[in-house]
């Protein structure tokens, strides 16, 4: 007799089971650590089952908790980022849909096709750094892992947002992490400017290496603190965050509109507060870009944000200081220190000609070597001379499929983030010039690829609907 005929159902006993095996957990967990761990367990649960039946909503939750609270760490076997343990979270979700068959195969672009062999060729230097890495306790296979759970968010896009709406979602996610960032950066910063009062917030948010962050926020206590800790990496993240929420913005209404201006206004203001002097500079070029371009509003933007970032100059002696010192050349400590990684850069590759690998970060501590300030050569450095020349194939590749923006002075919704993502993405490629922290830093490494990923999906066109079987 059929499961109807008997009116009980093929999943039952399944069901059952499932319940059985909670009641256990739940019930060991509240023996274990009382009610507090009770509720962190059963919050746990809660979001690993809503991922893996939806995994946009893993997706949705980086873009929020990525820019606000990047480095908030949880341990699930190992100790990562809150960031980089819902993306394996997501990842998990999208197997398991792969598995029910309700979602399609991975469709692999140009761009797409080269992050692959980045991802293949950095086993070789994974593996080399292993053996010629001495002088460090590093663990390689948790931190590849954890780097291609950043990397990954170039696929997730694709998938898991092929429409705008979806899109529409993930953006508004990425505005309110970034809105929350910067009110709670600029909240302290207002109220005390000293980058030490962040010390305990960060603590209270589990931020690892407590004595790294007392040393980075007593270096530079006159630059305003954010939860990236460094300013250079504030700096990286708001000149991602202010073009995209600037073209964004533009296209919408109510609400989304306000949020938008506000998060391109309070960036542009925590990049100066930060500062950053590559994000401003890089930031100024793009704006001067997009005027030349003649993209509404570029002009109008240039000489308001001109006007405002030389009242905040003024205002504010810290930041006269740092850019006044891009005109002191040798005499600037950070510029000095730049000057020494480029002459001593042909030692570091020739003690690891495969790449220092995951191991550690450069430079290798207990060596006389440096570190080095540029995207592509910090590839070579980390992976060797392939990693820094498929690279530059991803950025040939990804530049080709995204370089026909159209005529600018016609902006729309079809167009405006297009625009807006291109942008923040020739910023962040200008800023490589003279910094690193867009090839390997945690969380960062993974907005920039998130920023590749919505450029490239808007400058492809629609997909077709897919057929639902009954």
């Amino acid at each position: 007799m059929s499961a109807v005929a008997t009116g009980s159902h093929p999943t039952a006993p399944m069901m059952r089971w499932g319940a059985l095996a909670g009641g256990v957990l739940f019930g060991v967990l509240f023996m274990l650590g009382g009610l507090p761990l009770l509720l962190q367990g059963l919050v746990a649960t809660l979001a690993l089952v809503s991922i893996l039946a939806r995994p946009l909503r893993g997706l949705l939750a980086f873009c929020v908790v990525a820019p606000f609270i990047p480095w908030t760490t949880v341990t699930l076997g190992i100790r990562m980022t809150l960031s980089e343990a819902l993306l394996a979270l997501t990842w998990a979700g999208v197997a398991w849909q792969w598995l029910m068959g309700r979602l399609p195969a991975l469709a692999l672009g140009p761009t797409e096709r080269r992050v692959g062999w980045l991802v293949l060729w950095s086993v070789v230097p994974l593996m080399a750094g292993q053996f010629m890495v001495h002088s460090a306790e590093g663990n390689g296979p948790v931190n590849w892992v954890r780097w291609l759970l950043n990397l990954s968010t170039i696929f997730l896009v694709p998938l898991l947002t092929p429409l705008p709406e979806q899109r529409r979602r993930m953006m508004d996610c990425l505005v309110i992490g970034f809105a929350a960032m910067l009110a709670l950066s600029l909240f302290y910063f207002i109220r005390t400017p000293d980058a030490r009062v962040m010390i305990p917030v960060l603590a209270s948010l589990k931020y690892a290496h407590p004595e790294a962050i007392q040393d980075i926020f007593s270096a530079n206590y006159t630059r305003m603190a954010s939860p990236w800790v460094h300013p250079n990496s504030t700096g990286g993240a708001l000149l991602l965050g202010v073009p995209l929420a600037f073209f964004y913005g533009v296209t919408q209404t109510g609400w989304r509109r306000a949020l938008c201006m506000a998060v391109t206004l309070a960036g542009t203001a925590g990049i100066v507060f930060s500062g950053s002097r590559g994000a401003l500079l890089c930031l100024a070029a793009l704006v001067v870009w997009l005027a030349w371009r003649r993209a509404p509003g570029a002009g109008r933007t240039l000489l308001i944000g001109g006007v405002l970032a030389g009242v905040m100059l003024v205002a504010y002696p810290p930041a006269q200081e740092r850019l006044l010192s891009l005109f002191q050349g040798s005499k600037d400590a950070s510029t000095s220190v730049r000057f020494d990684e480029y002459r001593n850069f042909h030692r570091a590759i020739e003690r690891y000609p495969l790449g220092l690998g995951f191991k550690v970060d450069p430079p290798p501590p207990g060596t006389d070597l440096f570190g080095i300030s540029n995207l592509w050569l910090n590839y070579m450095y980390k992976l060797g001379t392939p990693a820094m020349l498929i690279f530059i194939a991803i950025t040939v590749a990804w530049w080709r499929e995204v370089r026909g923006l159209g005529n600018l002075a016609r902006m729309n919704a079809d167009n405006a983030l297009r625009v807006g993502s291109v942008g923040a993405m020739l910023a962040a490629l200008l800023t490589g010039f003279i910094d690193h922290y867009f090839s390997f830093t945690q969380v960062l490494v993974a907005l920039f690829w998130l920023t590749m990923a919505i450029s490239l999906q808007q400058s492809r066109p629609a997909p077709a609907p897919r057929s639902t079987s009954p």
